[in-house]
């Protein structure tokens, strides 16, 4: 079940939010929303929900052994355990075909690929559980000793499928204590609906134009479209997860959740390292703080480390080489800028970084696109004419002056432009309730044309549940 869905937007939530609300006990809440979000994860495809509740209940019980044991043997035996299970499972389903066909390639072996279908959400519900055991473990977090408290952490349907990956310590009291109150539901629904539009409005429609230059062999696209089109692939992307996590972290606050930011504009950054400080920040912080300083051979190697993270972090995203070269080739930069050092950066006329910054980050999005290599090598090639490709055709500058209005929606939605329009919404307002009038009526008209889109849409799956 997706978000995006008139299925969702008018069944499935105004069931959920009937059956919460009806309720004051919180005890009762949380069992709606465990009920509500195992119906949601298991729709469409219900045995993974077993796989889903299997890992709840093997960690859940690790999670005691550590609390019982955290100075001894045991509970080291205990975290290693888990890390095996949660790791082995994410190895098994997401990685194994793709480590068998490399031992086929290398190795004078013919080892039969296994067919095995990617549970949906993953790697995301297996970093959030590998993060509580973790701070379990280091004791910055209480063990969860009630295991539907602790499924209700996990299986969360707001933030289940695409993240953000949220961490136990986050919500461990609004677990228990939570309200919702009137700011809750306004910022919440209206936080929902931005996302939704960002999905619905403008993801949707930008991969329609990347799917009519990438969706082939590009061998023979000008420089112009092969440019064009990452660009708009790179801002399909940001619209597509950011939406997912805007109207997560709209869901949650209904529900009395205050879930993290998971993007903060990261394409106004100055830099690399800048841009995933502000880009799915939910994964850049759990490798940063799980693995950038894990010691290697008795100490923590500087370099070595962060090798490590970016190599772990472009694995993350797909069991395909370019998405591990996707994570190195933004590794390389984030160490180069380390080495110049924040002096030298700042040094660098503003001018100059932008460009750079938007030119790595860019191209970087084609390498996430083109699993295939030769593929991968036409886009390098047509990003500068080396296919002996025209500069520029009649198909990719008339899809540019049909889709105007959408690619300058876009490039303008990259900027922070609501808190401006927020800012300015309250400040000429003469009343509140004038200022939250307008937001409400804004909101609608929102709902209302991503309503009208998607009543011929047959499909809006966002591109973070491959992950």
């Amino acid at each position: 079940m997706v978000f995006a869905d008139l299925f969702f937007l008018y069944i499935f939530l105004p069931a959920c939010l009937l059956f919460y609300f009806v309720g004051k006990n919180i005890k009762y809440k949380n069992a709606v929303l465990i009920v509500f979000s195992l119906v949601f994860y298991a729709w469409g495809e219900p045995t993974i929900v077993l796989l889903l509740i299997l890992s709840t209940i093997v960690n859940w019980l690790l999670g005691l052994v550590i609390d019982k044991h955290r100075e001894d043997k045991l509970g080291k035996l205990a975290v290693a355990g888990s890390l095996v299970y949660s790791l082995g499972m994410l190895v098994i389903f997401k990685y194994l075909g793709f480590i068998v066909e490399n031992l086929n390639f290398i190795l004078p072996v013919d080892i039969p690929v296994p067919n095995i279908t990617l549970p949906i959400g993953i790697s995301f519900y297996t970093f959030q559980i590998i993060s509580y055991i973790l701070d379990c473990y280091w004791d910055q977090v209480k063990v969860q000793k009630n295991y539907f408290k602790f499924l209700l952490f996990v299986s969360l349907f707001p933030q289940l499928i695409a993240g953000p990956i949220v961490r136990y310590s986050v919500i461990e009291q609004e677990i228990d204590n939570r309200k919702t109150t009137i700011a809750d539901l306004s910022e919440g629904s209206c936080r929902f609906m931005i996302g939704l539009a960002k999905k619905v409005i403008l993801a949707n429609n930008l991969w329609s134009i990347v799917e009519t230059f990438f969706g082939q062999d590009i061998s023979a696209l000008s420089v112009f479209g092969t440019w064009y089109t990452v660009v708009v692939y790179a801002m399909y992307v940001y619209f597509d997860f950011s939406g997912y996590s805007d109207m997560a972290i709209g869901l949650g606050r209904i529900f009395g959740f205050h879930f993290n930011e998971n993007f903060n504009h990261p394409f106004i950054c100055r830099n690399i390292a800048e841009f995933w400080q502000r880009w799915h920040i939910s994964l850049g912080s759990f490798f940063r703080d799980y693995l950038l300083y894990v010691p290697i051979a008795g100490k923590r190697r500087k370099y070595l480390n962060l090798f490590l993270v970016w190599f772990s972090t472009g694995l993350w995203h797909g069991a395909s080489w370019n998405y591990i070269i996707w994570g190195l080739y933004f590794g390389t930069f984030i160490l180069i800028e380390q080495l110049l050092g924040k002096k030298r950066m700042k040094a660098i006329p503003t001018v100059v970084t932008h460009i750079y910054s938007k030119l790595i980050i860019i191209i970087g999005f084609g390498i996430f696109y083109f699993e295939d290599f030769s593929q991968l090598g036409n886009f390098f090639k047509n990003l500068v004419g080396a296919n002996g490709n025209a500069f520029s055709d009649t198909i990719a500058t008339t899809s540019l002056v049909n889709n105007c209005f959408l690619i300058a929606a876009s490039v303008l939605a990259c900027f922070p432009v609501s808190r401006f329009v927020n800012k300015f919404v309250d400040k000429n307002s003469n009343t509140i309730a004038v200022s939250q009038a307008l937001k409400v009526v804004y909101c609608l008209g929102l709902l209302v044309i991503c309503t009208l889109l998607l009543v011929d849409a047959t499909s809006n799956p966002f591109l973070y549940f491959r992950f």
